[in-house]
């Protein structure tokens, strides 16, 4: 069966907080080779931000006009829809008549045109739509992605779905495949597949190679240092993936070529992508690691578990320095993982990527983002030491892993 070939929603890193990017006129293609290069200035996070919060990078010409997601999410979407397959609502963007109204149940949550109201307000995280009047009411007559979408949430603070803005937070109650499998330009098959993900999972190469394995939404904190910032270690900058992400994934306009992965792809004759690339990677680059909560873990035996992941654990050969990993220095075969073999009978998410390999992951932050490993195979933290203890023939106690699983936490 031949794929539908959709550009994914999510991305590793990427998308508005109100105003305008200055920088909007359209650029000539740009040509890529396997690396970005360095801003030749110094870029601006805070236009960085905008462009992480906001920025479609003219990707409403493939979910509009080829998709026509506009049509359906204006006509047959309503808030609590939204919210049940996790797109979130940023509260500072409400006025205080709309808080009032959703709190005292006189604005309809259970409406469309809510959601059209929501859309113009610019209050749905991830979602930039243009509203016009036609015929007296208000209409979606545009609608495109940014990757706010898959890596910022909310902390719920007015309510389940609805609070401020976490930007760098996996969000892990999206479902992206249920999102694009509301296009009625998707065969019935196809869309099977991607309801089949789930939330907090997407597959960034289905739609370039046909095969369905997908892996889980990563954090966007916490790259500060970081040479490899994907789960495979395809690029050595950030940029080399929001290109990915924007042109292969979004729809945006312009070119991403890797022959490593047999990829060149050119969207429109301009390039909204490359001029925002240096200011995006400086936003993100300041997206710092939450800290866990008061109370989260144990300050007794965190210690003692830090010296298990030091010592008998063996965890600090691989998830060493500051950031806890050795993606600096080199990457490892998926013999070497412990997540793998992929789930189904899958191929390995390794095979399918430029490196064949997998970096390590990142500790900062562990706690604030199950499931674990690239493929979710692990449900708690738990589970993940349980899992290295046994394929590694670790022989760890129970104490022991108790121990190790608070200091994980503590990070």
């Amino acid at each position: 069966m031949k794929l539908f070939q959709v550009p994914a929603l999510c991305t590793v890193l990427l998308a508005g907080c109100g105003g305008s990017d200055p920088s909007n006129a359209p650029q000539p293609p740009m040509s890529l080779a396997r690396e970005e290069p360095q801003a030749v200035t110094a870029p601006d996070p805070d236009r960085g931000q905008y462009i992480f919060r906001r920025q479609t990078f003219g990707d409403e010409m493939f979910w509009s006009d080829r998709l026509h997601l506009h049509e359906v999410v204006g006509t047959r979407v309503s808030p609590k829809t939204a919210l049940s397959v996790g797109l979130k609502v940023d509260v500072r963007a409400l006025p205080p008549e709309v808080r009032q109204g959703i709190a005292d149940g006189s604005v309809d949550l259970a409406s469309p045109d809510t959601t059209v109201a929501l859309l113009k307000l610019d209050a749905v995280i991830g979602l930039k739509g243009r509203v016009e009047t036609v015929g007296g009411r208000d209409r979606l007559t545009r609608l495109g992605v940014t990757c706010a979408l898959c890596h910022s949430t909310v902390d719920n603070s007015f309510a389940r779905g609805i609070g401020r803005r976490l930007d760098g937070w996996p969000n892990r109650d999206l479902d992206p495949g249920a999102l694009i499998a509301l296009s009625p330009a998707l065969s019935e098959a196809t869309k099977a597949i991607y309801r089949s993900w789930g939330k907090g999972r997407y597959d960034p190469r289905f739609n370039l190679d046909g095969i369905s394995a997908p892996v889980l939404i990563p954090p966007a904190y916490g790259l500060q240092d970081v040479h490899r910032i994907t789960y495979t270690g395809d690029g050595h900058r950030i940029a080399y993936w929001n290109r990915y992400v924007a042109v292969t994934q979004m729809g945006g306009h312009g070119s991403f070529r890797d022959p490593r992965i047999g990829v060149s792809v050119t969207n429109g004759t301009d390039d909204l992508v490359s001029s925002r690339l240096p200011a995006l990677q400086a936003y993100q680059l300041t997206l710092q690691p939450p800290v866990p909560p008061a109370g989260s873990f144990n300050p007794a035996a965190a210690p003692r578990g830090r010296v298990i992941f030091n010592t008998k654990g063996t965890c600090a050969s691989c998830h060493s320095g500051p950031a806890f990993t050795d993606a600096n220095r080199r990457v490892h075969a998926p013999s070497e993982v412990v997540s793998e073999p992929e789930p189904g009978g899958a191929p390995s998410y390794a095979s399918r990527s430029a490196t064949k390999m997998y970096r390590t992951t990142p500790l900062r932050g562990v706690w604030q983002h199950p499931p674990y490993f690239h493929n979710g195979t692990a449900a708690t933290l738990e589970e993940v030491v349980q899992t290295y203890n046994r394929k590694k023939a670790l022989y760890l106690t129970d104490a022991e892993i108790a121990d190790l699983v608070q200091y994980l936490k503590s990070l």
